[in-house]
């Protein structure tokens, strides 16, 4: 078993169940395309009980993240999360910054046993994130709902994407994770699925310089930093660390986070990470929209255990390309999920990571295809 805390081949550290697509926001990101109806498939609150009593199977204490869409757009969140706190799941939730999320709904999360909340800021000022979500007033909103969220005692989580249009405003953006006591800052590095699809994405040099600086900023700041879809960033940790000559360094497997929770030793999708649909499709991730079977006919235990997709992407020696030969696999693991979005494999090499290995001579996810031959 991989060192950490939880056992990946067991459970995930992390469940998403996506409530809704439905959301009045138009971010250009975003992956599940939202708008503002709900479908009529989703599954409904009954349905959405047995998948919180199989995922209590898991675990007590199972982190579920309950994302959208806009998951306040539900009528029944409240009753939702609710139960599944009653049956001892860690319940969290990532809301989008709109009016729907408004000072009583946070109340009402927070008597029914909400553990975190996580808001998006992707500027640091009204007019850049306004711009990239695609709704004037949403940055108000959103510091508005973070602000009453502190005060009603749900800790914060703040999302920030970072893609061309982005990677400008992460200084600014951090200045107001701190003036908000957020606990944890995410930064996600952008997976090309979606209306993300039509963004420009960093190149792996500046996701590279980028992820040296939040290392910095993890050593200086009080609130956690992690990234999503970006695993490589234990690796430029784990790098720097040895070349500072720091001893006792932690164990190959730990996700090299200085400030951040130390239990997410390699978390890939599918390998810690599973994702539910609105209608209940099991994906390893939201961004590797390669279905491993339905809820709740099916149990979700059951999928993450055993399907197929999901015991392949756990399996570190099965990685092909650059990422089969890294040394930093088991630490890392490249993203799987923008590795389906670019080649349609998701077991093959992360095109965002720099890193070659030593001792590589296989094709670079960089290079352009060889001229066939005459």
């Amino acid at each position: 078993m991989r060192p950490s805390a939880v056992d990946t081949d067991r459970r995930p550290f992390v469940l998403i169940w996506e409530l809704t697509q439905a959301c009045d926001l138009a971010c250009d990101h975003c992956r599940a395309e939202a708008d503002p109806n709900r479908h009529p498939d989703e599954l409904t609150t009954a349905e959405g009980k047995r998948l919180l009593e199989q995922a209590r199977e898991f675990a007590e204490g199972q982190i579920v993240v309950l994302s959208g869409g806009d998951p306040a757009t539900r009528p029944d969140l409240l009753e939702l999360v609710e139960y599944g706190a009653d049956l001892g799941l860690s319940m969290t939730i990532t809301p989008s910054g709109t009016a729907s999320l408004t000072g009583d709904v946070i109340d009402g999360l927070a008597d029914a046993g909400i553990r975190r909340m996580a808001l998006s800021l992707d500027g640091g000022s009204a007019e850049t994130h306004d711009a990239f979500r695609g709704e004037s007033g949403s940055y108000e909103a959103t510091i508005a709902a973070a602000e009453h969220a502190r005060d009603a005692g749900i800790p914060l989580q703040v999302n920030t994407t970072v893609c061309a249009d982005t990677v400008d405003e992460l200084p600014a953006v951090r200045e107001r994770v701190a003036d908000l006591g957020a606990a944890l800052w995410s930064v996600f590095f952008l997976v090309p699925v979606g209306r993300g699809a039509l963004l420009e994405q960093v190149s792996p040099e500046r996701a590279e310089s980028v992820m040296e600086w939040l290392r910095e900023v993890s050593a200086a700041e009080p609130f956690g930093v992690k990234t999503t879809e970006a695993p490589h960033y234990r690796r430029v940790a784990l790098q720097r660390r040895r070349a500072e000559g720091a001893s006792g360094g932690r164990p190959s497997g730990d996700d090299g986070e200085d400030n951040g929770p130390r239990h997410r030793g390699g978390i890939v999708a599918g390998d810690g990470f599973a994702f539910v649909s609105h209608t209940g499709e099991v994906f390893p991730s939201g961004f590797l929209p390669q279905s491993a079977g339905t809820v709740p006919e099916e149990s979700i235990v059951d999928v993450y255990r055993n399907a197929d997709l999901f015991t392949d992407l756990r399996d570190r020696s099965a990685l092909s390309g650059k990422c089969g030969a890294c040394e930093f696999r088991h630490v890392c693991g490249g993203s799987r999920s923008r590795a389906y979005a670019t080649t349609g494999d998701p077991l093959a090499a992360d095109p965002l990571c720099p890193h070659v290995p030593g001792g590589y001579d296989g094709p670079l996810p960089w290079d352009d295809p060889a001229e066939p031959a005459d």
